[in-house]
């Protein structure tokens, strides 16, 4: 039976920032990915999980070369203490929240050209306030915000889930297809959706893996478009590259290439089938005592909107 002594040591030990680098490591399924985001080096957060294992003598992942997994006796672990930090985390931001100098680390995830649209606002508030830190991480996949720790989540207005508050942020966006000039000299110029060569349409991939399908509008008709060219591509800036070098034609965020279009790099197809678009989205689930940093962030995304 453990000593009064074992037991305040393991207490000790057993801190905060060890049982936040287990949740975190559970999380990823990754040492290497759980100490980038805890800031700490690999081998920081190695010693300070097989410390808490050796303290709670059990061990609570399964490591190899290749892949970390929870045992059972980990995986309960977690599951039990992921209320109480929940609990811990709110009570500490209820706390924060008191002060009026907005201070810490905002966390956002961002689609590639979410980020862009945010930039400047992120420049503005960091100049607000001196103590406040923003750590920006944009990607194509769309994640859990909550799950993944992240405070806000930025993407089109069609791909905000449903139970999170949304508040608008930019200007509508709009699409562009576009094809190089030297593309066209060797083809016909489509003038309407149904002229499209789609075995010459550049694939895109959605974050969920789906392929997306090109949508038209035009005096309230709507075409939609399976592309079926030879090239499918997830990253707008790899396809932006394959049409400035002739592989077919591509279908884009209007801003992505905006700078090819005003320097004729690229020629713009089908402009009066492709309206305007709903913007993009900064969301958040509900909080009940936000941090000041936080609420100071979301009251200058306000004021931009007005």
């Amino acid at each position: 039976m453990a000593s009064d002594d074992d037991k305040n040591r393991t207490m000790t030990n057993t801190g905060l920032r060890s049982l936040k680098a287990v949740l975190a490591v559970a999380r990823h399924g990754s040492f290497r990915v759980a100490a980038r985001e805890l800031e700490m080096s690999t081998s920081a957060l190695s010693h300070a999980v097989g410390r808490l294992e050796s303290d709670l003598g059990v061990r609570l992942f399964n490591r190899t070369t290749r892949s970390v997994s929870l045992t059972d006796a980990g995986r309960e672990f977690v599951e039990a203490i992921t209320p109480a930090l929940s609990e811990i985390g709110a009570a500490l931001e209820s706390a924060r929240s008191q002060r009026e100098t907005p201070a810490g680390v905002l966390r956002i995830n961002a689609s590639v050209q979410g980020g862009r649209a945010l930039a400047p606002l992120v420049v503005e508030f960091l100049g607000r306030y001196p103590e406040m830190q923003v750590d920006v991480v944009t990607e194509g996949r769309l994640v859990d915000i909550v799950a993944e720790g992240f405070d806000l989540g930025l993407r089109s207005a069609d791909l905000v889930p449903r139970d999170m508050i949304a508040l608008p942020i930019g200007v509508p966006q709009r699409h562009a297809v576009v094809a190089s000039p030297e593309w066209l000299t060797h083809n016909a110029t489509p003038r309407s959706p149904a002229d499209l060569p789609v075995d010459a349409c550049i694939r895109v991939r959605l974050p969920d893996g789906a392929l997306y399908r090109w949508q038209f509008e035009k005096n309230g008709d709507v075409v939609l478009i399976d592309a079926r060219g030879r090239l499918t591509i997830d990253e707008p800036a790899i396809a932006r590259s394959a049409v400035l070098a002739g592989t077919g034609i591509g279908y884009f965020i209007e801003q992505d290439v905006a700078a090819d279009l005003a320097e004729g790099r690229l020629i713009r197809l089908l402009e009066d089938w492709t309206p305007q678009r709903p913007g993009f989205s900064l969301y958040y689930p509900g909080r009940r005592n936000p941090s000041a940093g936080f609420s100071a962030f979301l009251d200058l995304v306000r004021r931009g909107n007005r």
